[in-house]
């Protein structure tokens, strides 16, 4: 399943998968689901999406300088996709990004789409730092043009915890506008 958003975008946000009742179901990633409820609604606060909701492929949902992306392209057996999965769905990504010529920021929504994001920058080529920094959310590593941004992920388990708050991913999105918004390094 591949993206969607603005092709001339400076946001990519990150995720995992398509959800099994969700993105698989709709065809288009969080869409249909309750991460996507959480996204697509924190996304129109940001100024980002044109509306708070996307239910289907056809629902008139556009977004403004995002992008979103998934890690794995399908839905994975128990919505955990694996590292192999990961891997063979690497191309695509990295394939994603060479479209995405005025990207500046890479929302790595959770640790497997952090990890995810470092593989398929390697595999294009971008000069990468070592020990790779450790996930975790508000994580900002400044690279060459772009910058990593860590957050987490917008599943059921994070936020009926509490895990992830409207406000933690707000202001998330807050500070990855500014850094979009910033000078080009």
């Amino acid at each position: 399943m591949p993206g969607f958003g603005d092709p001339g975008a400076r946001i990519l946000l990150l995720g995992l998968a398509p959800a099994a009742h969700g993105g698989n179901r709709t065809g288009r990633v969080f869409t249909g689901d309750r991460s996507g409820d959480w996204l697509f609604a924190a996304l129109h606060r940001a100024g980002l999406a044109n509306q708070p909701d996307s239910t289907r492929t056809d629902d008139g949902l556009r977004l403004h300088d995002a992008y979103v992306t998934a890690a794995v392209r399908c839905a994975p057996p128990q919505n955990k996709p694996t590292p192999a999965e990961r891997d063979e769905c690497q191309p695509f990504l990295v394939s994603e990004l060479a479209l995405l010529e005025r990207l500046r920021v890479i929302v790595a929504l959770g640790g497997f789409a952090y990890q995810a994001a470092w593989r398929a920058l390697a595999a294009a080529g971008v000069r990468l730092p070592s020990p790779r920094p450790r996930f975790a959310h508000g994580l900002e590593v400044m690279l060459d043009r772009v910058t990593i941004v860590g957050c987490y992920h917008p599943s059921q388990q994070n936020t009926f915890t509490g895990r992830l708050t409207e406000p933690m991913l707000d202001d998330a999105l807050a500070r990855v506008r500014e850094l979009a918004d910033g000078p080009v390094t």
